[in-house]
């Protein structure tokens, strides 16, 4: 249900809007002041337009409710087919300013890190991961997002034991938050005989990336090794000590990384990875520190939460947080994911809205 807003916080919505194209057009503001303004500006713009369309509509509601105590016939009906109108409008245009009210993840439009490691489930679980990247991928593409492989332990049979990648473009992060988790695969393995259904499972994590401002790592902090890369069964894939492996002492996280030839690109990719992960333990404390232990419907993005089954036999896929089973498996995993993407960042709003102060 959406909360009621207030005509004192509509009028107080507006006045700021007012106030700062006041400040704006008085000219000779410091930069630093004017930029700080310009983007309060553009950020409350768009909250002030909604908020000005919901006062509109109730206005003209008021109107056509003294209309329609008119003794004249002809004046009611007309206000009765507007006042119907106006009705049917209205909660839409209240649902669309608290939507704007509601406080916006920093992080949404950020390019995010995507991680997926094949869980219970052996050669089975590592082919599934590799479904698993393989539909992100192509969601990407169909939204123009760019996507840089970060690092990949491939399985003997296919598919990744673990692969690690850097997910660009805009809105990236707001779009596959509500990924992370446990995501199982119930279907008959090719190399099962007597066609019984197996159930494998891999875990996914989204992080937003960090910016060089957002984490400060210190030298002194790290423990930085190199050592020579090793390919399946302890092979050398090359004869230059470029992996890389680092320590960061006060978390206690180590990033090793392998990949390329090049140990600067390695150690450039291992501290990209670090303070993704730094970033993110420092926005989960901040998040427990404000909303305590209370989790949004569609999850509290815990790697352990089992969020989401695809059911080959059945041609389903099913998103346990919210109980939306669609019967498009294939599409999905062709990278149509915008119905099910699209219903966990809905189900988010309404948990959001329902938690809104009027």
């Amino acid at each position: 249900m959406t909360p009621q807003i207030s005509d004192e916080r509509i009028a107080a919505i507006e006045a700021r809007r007012e106030e700062l194209q006041g400040q704006l057009s008085a000219g000779d503001l410091a930069t630093e002041r004017l930029i700080a303004l310009s983007k309060e500006y553009s950020e409350l713009e768009p909250v002030a337009v909604a908020a000005a369309e919901l006062r509109r509509l109730r206005a003209e509601q008021a109107v056509l409710g003294e209309m329609l105590k008119d003794a004249d016939p002809e004046i009611r009906e007309m206000a009765e087919e507007e006042a119907q109108a106006i009705k049917e409008a209205l909660p839409e245009a209240e649902r669309a300013l608290a939507l704007k009210l509601l406080p916006r993840d920093a992080a949404d439009e950020r390019a995010a890190m995507l991680e997926i490691r094949a869980g219970t489930g052996g050669d089975e679980a590592a082919l599934f991961a590799g479904d698993l990247f393989r539909m992100y991928q192509r969601y990407a593409e169909e939204r123009g997002w760019r996507v840089e492989l970060i690092s990949a332990s491939e399985a003997d049979v296919g598919g990744y034991k673990e692969v690690v990648a850097s997910v660009t473009g805009q809105g990236v992060f707001a779009r596959l938050k509500f990924e992370s988790g446990v995501h199982r695969v119930q279907r008959v393995p090719a190399t099962e005989s007597g066609g019984r259904i197996h159930t494998s499972a891999a875990t996914v994590a989204v992080l937003p990336e960090a910016e060089d401002v957002d984490v400060v790592i210190n030298d002194a902090d790290l423990r930085i090794d190199v050592y020579r890369s090793s390919g399946p069964g302890g092979q050398s894939v090359n004869t230059t000590d470029s992996a890389v492996r680092i320590t960061h002492l006060p978390s206690g996280l180590v990033v090793i990384q392998q990949d390329e030839k090049s140990q600067h690109k390695n150690k450039a990719k291992a501290l990209k990875v670090l303070r993704t992960r730094l970033y993110e333990l420092e926005r989960s404390r901040l998040a427990d520190e404000r909303s305590g232990a209370r989790k949004a419907m569609v999850g509290s993005g815990d790697r352990s939460e089992r969020i989401r089954t695809y059911n080959f036999p059945q041609g389903r896929v099913t998103d346990h947080r919210i109980n939306l089973t669609l019967h498009r498996l294939p599409e999905i995993l062709e990278g149509a994911m915008d119905e099910l993407i699209g219903a966990l960042i809905s189900e988010d709003e309404a948990a959001r809205l329902g938690a809104l102060d009027g």
